[in-house]
């Protein structure tokens, strides 16, 4: 490994715009990796910016830090990671991002009317949600969590 490979924390954290110590946590949690030099001073590899990144918008999708390290987990150690690398991580996440679009748009969209828990009105639970039936599918906003009013209609 040649030494220009290697970066400071500092010039990590202002790469990243990570605070230093929420890169140290993130060591600490097994996510990324400092070697050490003889003085005993933190080097990242410049592929951890991409690591550090990807952390970033894992955590904004939802994902735990648990999730978060087993996907990095298939990410090659001491290598900048490549297309098929990260096309393989990819592969996995996008169907939780479809998910989460399309619970996002549900949720858009029943706002204004009957969300499925009987709360909102009681002349539209009378039309979606009569003698709620919808609590019957289970707890919670059942329309926002994907079922559909006119199966729940149908529900004797």
């Amino acid at each position: 490994m040649h030494r220009n490979d290697l970066i400071a924390i500092g010039e990590l954290a202002a790469r990243t715009g990570v605070a230093v110590s929420a890169i140290r946590f993130y060591e600490a949690k097994g996510l990324v990796a400092a070697l050490r030099t003889r003085g005993g001073q933190r080097r990242f590899l410049r592929a951890d910016i991409r690591r550090i990144s990807f952390i970033l918008i894992a955590q904004q999708m939802g994902l735990s830090l648990e999730e978060i390290g087993a996907e990095l987990a298939r990410l090659p150690a001491g290598r900048n990671p490549n297309a098929a690398d990260w096309a393989r991580i990819s592969a996995g996440l996008r169907a939780r991002i479809a998910a989460q679009i399309a619970a996002l748009e549900r949720t858009q969209e029943l706002l204004g009317n009957c969300i499925g828990c009987g709360c909102l009105s009681l002349k539209n639970c009378k039309l979606y949600n009569a003698r709620d039936k919808a609590a019957q599918r289970g707890a919670g906003p059942r329309y926002v969590l994907g079922d559909h009013y006119r199966e729940i209609a149908e529900i004797e």
